[in-house]
């Protein structure tokens, strides 16, 4: 007899968790926002079509009708980014029409989202193989255009006025933490400078890069290296800058990253499909979480974000070999490293560099991280676990756990 309609199906209908895997990621390189900068006259939406292009001309083994969704975060969706830009991107970089796509947005955590949302699909059996990533182009699109937010926010102290700013949350956190100090958050800014500047030179940051045509009053040019990188910054350099945010305070142009554009991608894919086409697998997915903070600090997100991720992987901050943080703003990576008692210059953190030197492209950054995070884990086996984290506009942080592929299980950590 039928079982009735009640009662739950039959268990073998329900799909296996699959393991997930990053297979790779690419980028544009970063571009400053504004007039002159070398993405002024290009579209944010060309930005996604070269990323998406680049990851199927590395990966001629991934046939494009295999590609099940495509999942492209922006913070400002109207322009050249929006009109459901994943889907969009995708039918303008030559995929099948059949392949499917959609828009994400959370802020700076955008890309990570579109991430993390796809490699649920992927785990639960709805996907085999997505293209994540994310695009902003601030020059276009300043953070906020269009917005209207609601003046309950306010005017019912919802949010402290100051959390729609980002820069003062940034702010707000310096106040919260005392021991968080400028001449603290500029040493690291001249760290992060110079390791991105290290790494470049060593030929580190290049192969994640796909150059873009670009356009100008003087005609066509190219787009082969990150724009906001300024070499030989010294504390020195930083100490005298202004503070836009506050008179006499402590976040300057220096200390945190700029305005920027770029495009992010990723390819991910279940463990036995990346097997069976012969993907190479650069990360396993362990985990996420995403975490709310007060909005005006913001940029204390990461760590329950962390906390909570660590917690659900049965993992703790010693199992973490490696971190990948965007940098925001310094004080935002000094309150985590803080709070787990991770020393402001550890090797371990952000090696090449972050945001304060090639730049932040709001919705597009977490790919960078994971990108880079890959790389890093096929030059380290000795390490097991990776995270990227970072935190995002009002009031959130999110964590990714990575596990490297080339683990030697047989060394140290």
């Amino acid at each position: 007899m039928a079982a009735p309609a009640s009662a739950p199906a039959d268990s073998r209908s329900r799909p296996a968790v699959r393991d997930v895997v990053f297979v790779d990621g690419v980028r544009t390189p970063f571009g400053k926002a504004g007039s002159k900068g070398q993405y002024a006259q290009t579209r944010a939406d060309d930005m996604v079509v070269k990323v998406i292009r680049e990851l199927l001309r590395r990966h001629p083994e991934l046939p494009a009708e295999r590609i099940d969704e495509v999942a492209i975060a922006a913070t400002t969706q109207i322009g050249d980014q929006g009109l459901t830009i994943g889907r969009t991107a995708a039918l303008l970089a030559g995929l099948p029409k059949s392949v499917p796509g959609f828009a994400i947005d959370r802020m700076c955590a955008g890309a990570m989202t579109a991430v993390t949302t796809v490699s649920s699909g992927i785990a639960f059996g709805a996907y085999d193989v997505v293209i994540a990533g994310g695009v902003e182009h601030m020059g276009n699109h300043p953070m906020g255009e269009g917005a209207d937010p609601n003046p309950r926010f306010v005017s019912d102290k919802i949010v402290d006025p100051s959390a729609l700013v980002m820069g003062s949350t940034a702010e707000n956190l310096h106040d919260r933490y005392p021991s968080l100090t400028k001449e603290r958050t500029d040493a690291y800014a001249a760290l992060s400078q110079q390791r991105y500047d290290e790494a470049m030179q060593a030929g580190k940051i290049a192969p994640d890069l796909v150059s873009v045509a670009t356009r100008s009053d003087e005609g066509w040019g190219l787009a082969t290296t990150d724009e906001p990188p300024r070499p030989g910054t010294t504390v020195e350099t930083l100490s005298g800058l202004k503070t836009p945010f506050r008179p006499h305070g402590r976040v300057t142009p220096g200390n945190a990253a700029g305005l920027n554009d770029g495009a992010t991608g990723a390819l991910l894919a279940d463990a036995e499909t990346a097997e069976e086409l012969g993907l190479p697998v650069g990360m396993r997915l362990v985990g996420y979480a995403f975490a709310g903070v007060e909005p005006e600090v913001m940029g204390v997100g990461p760590v329950p974000a962390t906390e909570k991720a660590l917690q659900r992987a049965g993992l703790t901050i010693d199992d973490i070999g490696l971190f990948e943080i965007n940098e925001a703003f310094a004080v935002q990576v000094l309150a985590f490293l803080e709070h787990f008692g991770i020393a402001d210059d550890d090797p371990r953190v952000n090696p090449w560099g972050g945001a304060i030197a090639c730049g932040h492209p709001l919705a597009s950054s977490g790919v960078r991280l994971m990108t880079q995070l890959s790389r890093h884990f096929a030059e380290h086996p000795e390490v097991r676990y990776g995270i990227t984290t970072m935190c995002i506009g009002i009031g959130m942080g999110g964590t990714v756990i990575w596990e490297n592929p080339n683990y030697n299980a047989g060394g140290e950590q």
